[in-house]
């Protein structure tokens, strides 16, 4: 299973995704799609959100949560 696998799993999980770049952003919101080396996450809301494109190198692998609505808590996915 190669990276961009790993990074689709981690799109599927929770209700939104939570990551930091490299460059010490802090994003948060929803993993739109996913390619062999980079993803798109929508933040914010309506109007005022925005779509981020990352490279999947410049991801901090060990930033990676996702909110689990069930116990209402964010989790650490690891890759």
């Amino acid at each position: 299973m190669d990276l961009s696998d790993k990074f689709v799993q981690f799109a599927q999980s929770g209700n939104q995704q939570r990551l930091s770049a490299q460059d010490g952003r802090l994003l948060q919101g929803w993993i739109m799609e996913v390619t062999e080396d980079s993803l798109l996450i929508s933040t914010g809301a309506g109007e005022k959100g925005s779509d981020v494109w990352l490279k999947l190198a410049d991801i901090n692998l060990s930033s990676l949560a996702y909110w689990d609505s069930k116990t209402q808590q964010w989790l650490a996915f690891s890759i």
